[in-house]
């Protein structure tokens, strides 16, 4: 081989491992896909969507109310669900309305759902203390429920889920296609 192949080949070899050095970096610190398994966040997100978790957003930021998350649940599993409560928080539900410290909130993704229903409330109600035994969201924890409420297993089964549990915010669906967005509160 020349000295010219040579460097060519190695210039090669140099680039290509800087490339799944980044991508590594990317996915581990950054960015993560993730496919939705299940029917516990219809309809805002259905079985096998393929999305991308931010795992940098909670680092430089805190979360929000209403945003979708995912999370290492207490068997093993990484579930993606809405955060209804933050640290501090009084939560209640009743007549098929989130009160949150005192106040009703609006939830227009379950607008849908709620229209569909016609043997009860989507939201069966109950209050914080009823679901984790404190009447407040424990310091460092949050509550996330399930946007299709009647079949999600979520904060009122598994309790208040810590801070060092979440993996990151669900932003991008970007499989199917059809489907790709943003994923927003409404």
């Amino acid at each position: 081989m020349t000295i010219k192949k040579k460097n060519e080949l190695w210039e090669w070899t140099k680039a290509l491992l800087i490339a799944v050095i980044l991508a590594g970096v990317i996915r581990y610190f950054l960015f993560a896909p993730i496919v939705v398994d299940g029917l516990s966040m219809m309809p805002t997100l259905k079985d096998q969507d393929r999305m991308i978790v931010n795992k940098l957003s909670y680092t430089v930021g805190k979360p929000h109310r209403f945003d979708i998350i995912v999370f290492h649940a207490p068997e093993g599993k990484d579930y993606i669900k809405r955060i209804i409560g933050l640290p501090g928080d009084k939560l209640e539900y009743k007549n098929d309305t989130l009160y949150i410290n005192g106040k009703s909130y609006k939830e227009p993704y379950l607008d849908d759902y709620k229209k569909q229903v016609t043997d009860g409330p989507l939201t069966e109600p109950f209050t914080l203390k009823e679901k984790i035994g404190r009447d407040t969201v424990p310091p460092g924890e949050l509550f996330v429920m399930g946007d299709n409420r009647r079949f999600s297993k979520d904060s009122r089964h598994i309790g208040a889920i810590p801070m060092s549990k979440v993996i990151g915010k669900a932003t991008i669906v970007y499989w199917p296609p059809k489907d790709a967005h943003i994923v927003s509160m409404k």
